[in-house]
């Protein structure tokens, strides 16, 4: 097949994935930040560049699944490696470019959801229809409702919550110096968490739940007590509190939501960098032994190149969907911005302990939603929040016969050449 030119367009390809995946879903991570004025544009991009280049690097895993989601059946994969090739090379190319249109536009797409629709485009044509798992396709269609609508019911609930607690009482800032350090030791425990579960998985940690969940707490405690123990050091004058109490508020939250969004950027690069990497490890094993592996090692430098991928999208591209998350679905300012990472972050956990595969970009906006829908139903863009499920709707479709038609250009251009 020409084995050091399918080698080369695979390392071409993985780095035009992670490119778009940078442009796309990294910046969700740090859309509400930016909506809520915690940090600007350019602040978002060096933290989301410096912890998702960390979380990719360092713990994005050193074998791979070849295969996302478990969408092929292995079986009947494993008889047809020159497919394998084609089909991985197809993936690529379909679903970069459907992340870069998306985000072109703003609109915040599921990088997983478009891998997956490419493989399994790819392999109803060149493998049949029984290739393709379709329980598992289906499970992740039903997580587009679920994962939007719980983390869209947590972030309604935790503004709720903000606002009775702290921000309806006359002095604002007496109630965040009482519940202050039980939201920092919320906060802090599900970062520890998400860290844990999401972020450092590739390092097959043996922990129990039970353990991460005592470690967690401990943390939480303890970020909790340091914020005790400076907030009843800090003396305002009382013409300045008053004047200036919800800004002082405000300036708290904006800190915690600046946590968290590091927190689900760590674990997004550490997780998602597989997407960008996973098929070009499928083509380099079946390059280099003949056969299709359920999974495979990957080098240090294909690491690398996805994490430099992601980051340069991010820097590029990544102000577009930035703007449409954090600005465009509702006005946010950092307790609101805080509510939306923290359920975010919530549901991350909970669907990685529970098996459920969901998009962080779908949690994401639907945590937004929530909170937008906690100031009254006409705080919502309803046209924008049109338009971004439209795109969810066509993504696994668009990404399917994308692939079917680059997967037949491929074919053309490689089989001349020689057998896999």
């Amino acid at each position: 097949m020409g084995g050091e030119l399918v080698v080369g367009l695979a390392m071409v390809l993985g780095l035009y994935m992670a490119f778009s995946i940078g442009a796309n879903d990294v910046a969700n991570a740090m859309g509400t930040s930016v909506g809520s004025r915690s940090l600007t544009v350019l602040q978002a991009v060096l933290v989301a560049a410096v912890f998702e280049f960390l979380g990719a690097f360092l713990v994005g895993g050193h074998v791979t699944k070849t295969i996302r989601g478990g969408i092929l059946d292995p079986v009947i994969m494993a008889g047809a490696p020159d497919v394998v090739v084609y089909g991985m090379l197809a993936a690529l190319t379909a679903a970069g470019t459907w992340l870069l249109v998306a985000s072109r536009l703003g609109w915040p797409v599921s990088t997983t959801h478009t891998i997956v629709g490419a493989i399994a485009g790819f392999g109803v044509v060149a493998l049949g229809p029984e290739a393709v798992q379709w329980a598992e396709l289906g499970r992740i269609v039903v997580s587009w409702g679920v994962s939007p609508l719980l983390s869209g019911t947590l972030a309604f609930l935790i503004f709720v919550l903000i606002r009775r607690t702290i921000l309806d009482h006359a002095d604002p800032v007496a109630q965040v110096r009482r519940w202050g350090p039980l939201y920092v030791f919320a906060v802090v425990a599900v970062i520890g968490l998400v860290t844990l579960f999401k972020g450092l998985k590739n390092l097959d940690l043996d922990y129990t739940f039970t353990q991460a969940l005592v470690r967690t707490v401990l943390l939480g405690l303890l970020a909790a007590g340091v914020t005790a123990f400076f907030m009843r050091r800090v003396h305002v004058a009382p013409e300045v509190e008053a004047r200036f109490h919800y800004a002082t508020v405000e300036r708290m939250f904006g800190v915690l939501q600046i946590l968290s969004a590091c927190a689900v950027a760590f674990a997004h690069g550490s997780n998602d960098v597989a997407n960008a990497i996973g098929p070009v490890a499928a083509i380099l094993s079946v390059a280099r032994t003949g056969l299709v592996e359920a999974a495979a090692p990957v080098p240090p430098g294909l690491l690398l190149v996805g994490a430099i991928g992601m980051v340069a999208g991010l820097a590029t591209l990544g102000y577009r969907v930035m703007v449409t998350v954090g600005e465009k679905i509702t006005e946010l300012t950092p307790t609101r911005g805080y509510a939306a990472q923290f359920a975010a972050a919530v549901t991350i956990v909970l669907a990685s302990r529970l098996g459920i595969p969901i998009s962080t970009t779908h949690v994401l906006v639907g945590a937004v939603l929530g909170v937008g829908l906690a100031r009254g139903i006409g705080a919502l863009d309803y046209r924008v929040v049109g338009t971004i499920v439209l795109s969810w709707i066509v993504t696994i479709p668009v990404g399917a016969g994308l692939a079917i038609f680059f997967y037949y250009f491929y074919k053309g251009l490689l089989a001349p050449l020689g057998g896999a």
